[in-house]
Parts: C-alpha cells; structure tokens; sequence
C-alpha cells in the first residue's frame, strides 16, 4: 500500500547499482561508537502506475566489512549472525508514504531467521539522466533496531558491570537505484 502525500515515487522498475550501495551499522561501544558495512548489497523498488510500492533488499551476513579480520570471523559465528546457518539478511516493505523528498518506509527487517517489523525513515532523489543513458535515484534509509530482538545477544561487561555494547544500532541503507 502507497500512500501519496505530496507526490508518488518514480514509476517503474529500479535495481540497486551494488557498486555504490552499502548498508552500514553504527553501535555504541566502550565509550565510542563503532562502524561497519554490508556489501556488497541488493535491492529493488517496484512502483506501479497505481502507485503501489514494493522495497526489497537482501545481504549476505559474510558481506559484513569490519577494521579487524578476526572480528569479521567473530561477527558471523554463531553468537552474532550465525553465517554458516543463516546467511541471509533481508527486508520487504509495501508501505511508503513520501512527503517531497522525505519518506517513511514501514516493513520488516530479517536478521538471523527472525523477523521484525520497523519503520525506516529518510530521503529520496527525484530521478536523473547518468552520462551512460540510465535514470537513477538515490535513496537513504535509517532505523534504529534493538538488536538483541534479533539473538544477537553478545555482550562483555565493563569493569563498572555496564555492558560494553549498546542494543540499539543504527542502520543506514545507502542505495543507489538505476531503472531497469
């Protein structure tokens, strides 16, 4: 379902360039925040004539990009995402409402065989020519998920009893999108 408020989204077909698309997470860790990537990613938005919508997107787990190899390794054992079992992260939504350039995406994110319901906020850029021939828009995406409602459920306690990383992490989806 699409609701319109000031104006529709791009009518069409329009497939994630992977090349310049990411979606990173933020977390606050030991006093900082601490940043990774997926990537590389994928995504498509269907918006038809009528105005109805549909946004998928997907990533490996083993697509995560961290500072430390062996963290990477860390991150897809099975007390974070659990890789070799399920090695998929995805999301669907049918309902965006746009206002000018903002958007609301409500859907449902998978991490871990576990699906949630969110609601994504944040931008899109009305469609332009490349120097290739193609239309494209830019589409950026935030949510904030409390991440233990997912198993990751991880943590190491301070010498203070607090944990040394937050649940909640930010997620940005970064995307590129080229109509097809």
């Amino acid at each position: 379902m699409t609701t319109a408020t000031q104006q529709q989204l791009p009518t069409g077909t329009w497939n994630v360039d992977a090349t310049h698309s990411q979606v990173g997470f933020a977390v606050d860790y030991m006093g900082g925040t601490f940043r990774g990537f997926f990537s590389p990613v994928e995504a498509t938005l269907e918006v038809a004539e009528d105005g109805s919508v549909e946004l998928k997107g997907s990533a490996q787990a083993a697509a995560i990009h961290v500072l430390d190899e062996n963290l990477s390794g860390h991150l897809l054992a099975p007390d974070w995402f659990d890789a070799e079992r399920t090695p998929g992260i995805g999301f669907s939504a049918g309902d965006v409402t746009r206002d000018g350039d903002n958007l609301v995406v409500d859907g449902e994110l998978t991490i871990k065989g576990i699906t949630k319901p969110v609601e994504l906020k944040g931008t899109i850029a009305d469609p332009i020519a490349d120097p290739y021939g193609n239309s494209r828009i830019g589409l950026t995406l935030t949510t904030t998920i409390d991440r233990t409602q997912f198993d990751l459920n991880w943590n190491n306690p301070l010498p203070s009893g607090e944990p040394a990383l937050s649940n909640n992490v930010t997620l940005t989806a970064e995307l590129f999108l080229v109509k097809a």
